[in-house]
């Protein structure tokens, strides 16, 4: 089996965000989006779906955290994508 890792890192205008991802993990991982709440929640993801996930993001939280937050699910979900390549094997 090919391992399902990914790393992904988005630069906008906004932010600047660093995702890793081992769908293939034990729950570990570091959260530092900026937004306690955000953390909280991937955090729910990362132990109850045992993946390992280290998020760094840099984002204009002095306006709002909107951009954050979008920026951060966007990159996570395009390193679920990556790590998941052609999804062969895959069962729901």
């Amino acid at each position: 089996m090919t391992q399902r890792i990914s790393e992904v890192v988005r630069n906008t205008n906004e932010t600047k965000i660093r995702v890793r991802l081992n769908l293939d993990g034990t729950g570990q991982g570091t959260l530092n989006t900026g937004v306690p709440f955000l953390d909280h929640m991937i955090d729910q993801i990362k132990r109850h779906g045992l993946f390992d996930i280290d998020i760094h993001c840099d984002g204009d939280l002095e306006i709002d955290d909107h951009h954050t937050v979008e920026d951060c699910g966007i990159t996570l979900g395009q390193a679920f994508a990556q790590a998941l390549g052609d999804k062969k094997g895959l069962r729901r």
